[in-house]
């Protein structure tokens, strides 16, 4: 249509249906190409790590996972040309069913729609002087519909505002349509490889820059119909109402909303996020800002953990949710959560961002919790969710006065449906859910109990190293006390975080006010937000924890004590607390006297 004038009756006479078959081809190589991909990653690199070794073997691994990465390229953009074409399609039937209705008011009017768009309307009316019809004319478009002047005393003709409306409508379903070709023509220009066998990082930049341009393109044919403000529930009724076409148009073009909307089955989301981080590695490619470099190098490294082989032991990894928004979002499982019986949810607290620190330690509690979990029960997931703006403050205890509680409240909200969603997907009939808050994150998970009837699903709380969650009762969590445990070792200045009066006092009048703000606050058992969750006064089940390593000592300041609850190695008794709780045998759990 791009290389010559569209008339309206090259408008009347497109063939939508030839431009959505066309798509149809472009899904159907795209498709292929996602198998071929699904079969080196299931299949050929899975056997070729478990029959051969050496540097041969290296070399095989390093080239099928070129090849992969190039099949996922052309699954991706093959995917955006099928979701431009249909898109195309989709705004050019608009157009035409106002053409169309235009041409029908013509018709039943007995008016001429000439090759310009003009109007030719018959005599009709009457004159006012002598009595005669009155002349017809032609209407030309881009008039002002129903507009027409008089001349002395001759009144106009009841045809002239019709044939001026019509001719209008018609004009407009021409220019309109005449933008969306041309707009849709620069995207279909855009979607094209580089030469060559390989797929380098620049090309997933370009990748990115395509996929923004064919959202874009695409918002009233997709993303507008994506419920982003309906329950969980919804979401997955709406997931499962769509053909199988609809929904790899959706991963292809909007895996950013598909891999993030909670309700969604987990498989649907770890395939949406693994294209969506291969977009995100591209999008920050290049840039010298130090963010991007902080964030890319995690991408990076989240996105060699996925491509890798389970360790004997481990669950495969699930990645349920990824974003450069804010300080990142990162959303890992280890186990699927869908499938498993027991599934913990681990929430990091202060100065969490998308980062190596993140991914080296974050990653790795969730990860250690899973394999202990699922040496009580093989059915078992651990996920930690980075899925809101974690406080960051480099000061330490003083960075709580800074962190305060709306990001927590924000989070709270955030987690809230995230677990709603665990509970809409998981397919056991009466599956175990743990929430799991450490430091600052037990604060969100606080602030999530505060909606609805308490957390969707959870069974189980676990608090560790907290400076409160924001309530004074654990039964004000939505559950019994003897479903909220908490660790808290005595070497954990986080647990022993001041409280907001002496806190205040402390930065008015200085040490003085510190210790007198301390003194007034020591029989209510409060620390920064809230009772202290290990106090007897909460009402929670304190858990044994290894009392850590102090703040001073002989190697110089350590915050150690505040961050080993996870470690197996560390702290063992923590964490194989924290298994059991997370796998349904919290009877087992040995406990200990609150503060």
């Amino acid at each position: 249509m791009s290389g010559s004038a569209l008339t309206w009756a090259k408008l009347r006479d497109l063939k939508c249906a030839e431009l959505e078959g066309a798509a149809d081809g472009w899904g159907r190589a795209s498709n292929r190409a996602d198998a071929a991909r699904d079969r080196i990653e299931q299949q050929l690199l899975n056997g070729l790590r478990e029959t051969e070794q050496g540097e041969a073997a290296d070399a095989a691994v390093g080239r099928l996972r070129q090849l992969s990465r190039n099949f996922q390229y052309v699954y991706t953009e093959c995917g955006l040309v099928r979701t431009t074409l249909n898109s195309l399609a989709h705004e050019m039937r608009a157009q035409q069913r106002v053409l169309a209705d235009a041409l029908d008011d013509a018709g039943a009017l007995k008016f001429t729609v000439h090759a310009d768009g003009s109007v030719t309307y018959p005599a009709a009316g009457e004159g006012l002087v002598e009595g005669k019809p009155l002349a017809g004319g032609t209407a030309a478009g881009g008039g002002v519909p129903g507009l027409v002047a008089p001349s002395g005393l001759v009144a106009p003709n009841p045809n002239a505002a019709k044939a001026q409306d019509i001719a209008d409508r018609v004009v407009k379903a021409v220019r309109t349509a005449a933008e969306i070709d041309w707009r849709y023509a620069r995207i279909l220009r855009r979607l094209k490889a580089e030469e060559g066998l390989k797929v380098p990082d620049t090309t997933w930049t370009d990748a990115a820059e395509d996929a923004a341009a064919v959202r874009g393109a695409a918002r009233g044919y997709l993303k507008d119909k994506i419920p982003l403000d309906a329950t969980p529930a919804e979401r997955g009724a709406w997931w499962a109402g769509l053909t199988q076409e609809q929904r790899e148009e959706y991963l292809a073009v909007y895996p950013d909303q598909i891999g993030n909307l909670d309700g969604i089955p987990a498989l649907v989301r770890d395939t949406a996020n693994r294209d969506n981080l291969q977009l995100l590695i591209g999008k920050l490619e290049g840039r010298d800002d130090e963010v991007s470099a902080t964030r890319l190098a995690a991408l990076r490294e989240i996105d060699r953990q996925l491509q890798a082989v389970p360790k004997p032991g481990e669950p495969p990894m699930y990645l349920l949710g990824i974003g450069d928004q804010g300080n990142g979002r990162a959303i890992v499982s280890y186990g699927n959560p869908d499938t498993s019986r027991n599934v913990a949810a681990y929430v990091p607290g202060l100065n969490t961002s998308l980062d190596m620190k993140f991914v080296d330690s974050d990653l790795k509690r969730a990860r250690d919790t899973a394999v202990a979990t699922r040496d009580i029960d093989s059915s078992s997931a651990a996920i930690v969710w980075l899925g809101y703006d974690a406080p960051q403050a480099p000061d330490g205890l003083d960075s709580l006065a800074v962190a305060g509680d709306e990001r927590a409240e924000e989070g709270g909200r955030a987690f809230h449906g995230f677990m709603g969603g665990l509970e809409e997907t998981n397919h056991n009939e009466n599956p175990h859910i743990t929430a799991i808050g450490h430091s600052y994150g037990s604060r969100t998970v606080g602030a999530g109990t505060q909606h609805g009837a308490g957390l969707p699903g959870v069974d189980d709380i676990v608090l560790v190293g907290s400076p409160g969650v924001g309530v004074d009762r654990a039964e004000d969590l939505g559950l019994g006390g003897e479903h909220v445990f908490v660790g808290s070792a005595e070497n954990d200045v986080v647990t022993k975080a001041p409280t907001k009066l002496q806190g205040n006092l402390g930065a008015a009048f200085g040490p003085v006010g510190y210790v007198m703000g301390g003194l007034a606050d020591r029989e209510d058992d409060d620390l920064w937000f809230g009772k202290d969750p290990a106090s007897e006064a909460f009402g929670a089940r304190r858990f044994r924890v290894d009392d850590g390593p102090p703040l001073i000592g002989p190697r110089g300041v350590s915050g150690d004590a505040h961050s080993n609850y996870f470690d197996p190695e560390k702290d063992t008794t923590s964490a194989d607390s924290i298994a059991l709780i997370a796998s349904g045998r919290a009877h087992r759990v040995k406990v200990e006297e609150p503060r």
